[in-house]
């Protein structure tokens, strides 16, 4: 009898970066006395090249996507919940995204970043009408592989999944001291796995994204009714249910926070449906554009942070 053999694909391990989150925290994290030689401070640019640096060098992608904010406020969001992020809008606009509200020698930087990145060649995606999140959401279901999820925003730990190898590298100081946040820590910290983590965070409620939450929740409170009612859905079935362990007011609060629960959970839960652009997300060993890169080099005064990333993907 012919033995077959089959080829199996490497796995590969895929890195998603939610890049805002990440030049925030660069930008805080580098003195702004880092310029460019026209005196442009691009301490974020510099210090989100470090980061990328440290990562790459640290966890050993085989894919990067460093996932944008093509729409940090979506109106479908707002539509269901009006004070989404309204504490942060600059400017309210008609036709695009409002503007949020974004340290003046910041927004300059942004730009540098986004050509930079296109300069080196790592796959740079946000698409009209979502957040990076909702990238990233999206990306991390289509994974077939790893994947690693950095970000200073607690809302992905909703993502964690020991079963599918899906975790959260959460920046504690820098990049170079992360925390890695799998469903044990989720539920040692939380008292709920990955898949929980949205629900508790949308009774439990988040003021810097203008969510309200249901009042009298608080995250222990939510983390109880979760362990006792298994999900949102379970929870407001016990509110129907007279012999349902709840109290009286934890009864009487859910019962009035309906309509905020109705429509919660397509605001709380990230986008798994974004339609991808077709790219590639192979981390690049050698700049897509070096006389560009080599430009932007000169132009920003990017010096040994650009120097030593190049050296990290060459390797």
């Amino acid at each position: 009898m012919r033995s077959v053999t089959q080829q199996t694909q490497p796995i590969r391990r895929l890195m998603l970066l939610d890049t805002a989150s990440l030049y925030f925290r660069a930008y805080f994290g580098v003195p702004d006395s880092v310029k460019a030689p026209d005196g442009t401070p691009v301490n974020a640019v510099r210090g989100l090249l470090e980061f990328i640096d440290r990562l790459v060098r640290d966890h050993h992608p085989d894919d990067l996507v460093a996932c944008m904010d093509a729409d940090w406020r979506p109106h479908w969001r707002v539509d269901l919940i009006p004070s989404y992020k309204a504490h942060r809008v600059a400017e309210e606009t008609e036709t695009g995204p409002d503007e949020e509200e974004v340290p003046d020698t910041l927004s300059p930087q942004v730009p540098i970043i986004e050509t930079v990145l296109d300069a080196l060649g790592i796959a740079r995606v946000g698409v009209e009408g979502y957040e990076a999140d909702d990238v990233i959401g999206t990306f991390t279901g289509r994974a077939t592989g790893p994947v690693d999820i950095v970000t200073g925003d607690r809302d992905l730990y909703q993502l964690v999944d020991d079963k599918r190898q899906v975790r959260v590298l959460y920046p504690l100081k820098g990049v170079g001291s992360l925390q890695l946040t799998d469903e044990a820590l989720l539920r040692e910290r939380y008292g709920v796995d990955g898949s929980g983590y949205a629900d508790l965070a949308l009774l439990r409620g988040d003021p810097s994204d203008g969510l309200p939450g249901v009042p009298g929740i608080g995250e222990k409170t939510a983390a109880k009714l979760l362990a006792e009612f298994g999900d949102l859905a379970g929870i407001m079935a016990a509110v129907d249910d007279p012999k349902a362990r709840l109290t009286p007011s934890q009864r009487k609060r859910l019962d009035e926070s309906r309509p905020y629960v109705a429509v919660a959970p397509k605001v709380v839960r990230v986008a798994a449906d974004v339609p991808l652009p077709d790219v590639d997300t192979a981390l690049p060993h050698a700049p897509r554009d070096p006389a560009a890169l080599d430009a932007l080099a000169v132009r920003w005064g990017l010096g040994g942070s650009l120097k030593r990333l190049l050296a990290t993907l060459g390797a």
